[in-house]
This record gives C-alpha cells, sequence and structure tokens, in this order.
C-alpha cells in the first residue's frame, strides 16, 4: 500500500469526505476507464479525439474531470474500439 492509498483510507473515515468521495466515485470510475483504454492502445488525447470526432480539449476535459459526459458518448467510444457500455446497478 502506498502513500496515497493510506491518506486515503483515513480520509474516508471522516464522513464529510466519505460523502463526497461516494458523490463522484463513479465519475473518476468513468474517467479511469477512458484513460485505461487510451493508454492501451497507445493513443494521445488527439488521437483519441481525432477517432471520436471531437477535439484534444474535450478531452482533457472529461479526464480532468471537468466535464460531465452522457451514455451517447461512453456508447461512442466503446463501439469505436469494438466494446460495450455495461452498467450494472449493484
Amino acid at each position: 500500500m502506498d502513500d496515497l492509498d493510506r491518506l486515503l483510507n483515513k480520509k474516508l473515515k471522516e464522513p464529510e469526505f466519505k460523502k463526497e468521495w461516494d458523490k463522484l466515485e463513479l465519475r473518476y470510475a468513468v474517467i479511469r476507464q477512458l484513460i485505461k483504454i487510451r493508454n492501451t492502445y497507445n493513443l494521445s488525447q488527439a488521437q483519441l479525439a481525432e477517432k471520436l470526432n471531437t477535439t484534444q480539449s474535450v478531452i482533457s476535459r472529461i479526464e480532468n474531470g471537468t466535464v460531465n459526459i452522457g451514455i451517447d458518448f461512453l456508447d461512442k467510444l466503446a463501439r469505436s474500439f469494438d466494446k460495450k457500455v455495461e452498467i450494472r446497478l449493484v
């Protein structure tokens, strides 16, 4: 476990931090998946943007969490890599 994991585990014991973390966890999970796919295929943000018919700045804003993406964008991303979006409520 690295220092970041230790700090996160400590902070998650604080009720207010945990509440905010839980609220944003899904958004950041999607962002991590987007970055993982981009890195798996060795694509720059600009290359991914071209593949998705958008701009590098849009990809950057998505990856740094300043814009919220919708299901249509997720579907477009998945289809461009011959994948499917899977949504589960657990």
